[in-house]
């Protein structure tokens, strides 16, 4: 009895072994296909080092360096500005691939920022909204991050109320005894364009409260408050709305002088930082 048992472990130990040992080479193997996939990436063969990405996460599942490097090598395929079908096929291959990893890796920002790239690439600009708005509104996500996607929402609404307001035919410029000019706006011809850029203002300064909210000292969700307040100047000017539009160019002039604030102080601690890395004695 003691035999057979003695007999059992020995045969359970031999299994263990092997299957670790087989894990282990397993993980080896990978490790050199990871290196051929980077080698030819480098040299620009990106099919190649998808392969190679491919055959690496086949011998270790859970190798989250495989799964990156797939998703870098479809992406590569693609060839921005180029609205072939196989071209968008392959641009949305690699969205999928971001999205794998996402699934392991819900932090991964390389990987939120290349589906964000790609979208805006293919111009699936409400699918680009929807993935910017879910970041925007996750409780999970870092305050900061949040602020980028609620700056990256408003300056898509600030554009759609500027392409609008300055259009050649929605302004005039006069110029004065002083050479100074002058810019004057009127309403569009079509009422659905003025309430367009009505709806797209509205929106935009909500997103960007959202923003200083999260990033109370962003600059960049600043510079946007600003510049949205300017369209929404222009767009009481076109409405005859003239009180209006003096508290909006008040409101204007304060975020703009915030923006210049932390321009300024943004700008004094990149130069500190710089003269901090220069004042290190080299290592040698």
């Amino acid at each position: 009895m003691k035999l057979s048992q003695t007999r059992i472990a020995i045969a359970l130990a031999v299994l263990v072994f092997t299957a670790s040992g087989c894990g282990l080479i397993n993980r080896i193997r990978a490790k050199n296909e990871l290196n051929e996939a980077a080698r030819t990436y480098r040299e620009g063969h990106f099919v190649e080092a998808e392969q190679h990405s491919r055959r690496a996460l086949d011998l270790d599942p859970d190798n989250k360096t495989a799964l990156s490097f797939i998703g870098r090598t479809i992406h590569a395929q693609y060839r921005p500005g180029v609205q072939t079908p196989e071209n968008i096929a392959k641009a949305n291959e690699a969205i999928q691939a971001y999205q794998r990893i996402l699934e392991k890796d819900p932090k991964n920002d390389e990987a939120y920022k290349a589906i964000a790239y790609l979208l805006g690439a293919i111009k699936e600009e409400d699918k680009l909204r929807s993935w910017i708005a879910a970041r925007a509104n996750d409780t999970s996500v870092a305050p900061e991050k949040r602020a980028e996607a609620y700056v990256v929402l408003a300056s898509k609404d600030w554009d759609c109320s500027f392409k609008i307001t300055e259009l050649p035919s929605n302004k005039s410029t006069t110029v004065g005894a002083s050479n100074k000019a002058t810019v004057s706006y009127k309403k569009p011809n079509e009422q659905k364009d003025f309430d367009s850029a009505q709806a797209c203002v509205k929106r935009g300064l909500q997103e960007i409260e959202n923003a200083i909210k999260y990033g109370p000292n962003s600059e960049s969700a600043w510079s946007y408050k600003t510049n949205l307040l300017l369209e929404a100047s222009k767009l009481a000017e076109m409405d005859g709305k003239m009180d209006q539009k003096a508290e909006l160019d008040k409101q204007r002039d304060l975020a703009q002088k915030r923006t210049n604030a932390l321009s300024e102080a943004n700008q004094k601690k990149k130069e500190e930082e710089e003269a901090r890395k220069a004042a290190k004695p080299a290592k040698g």
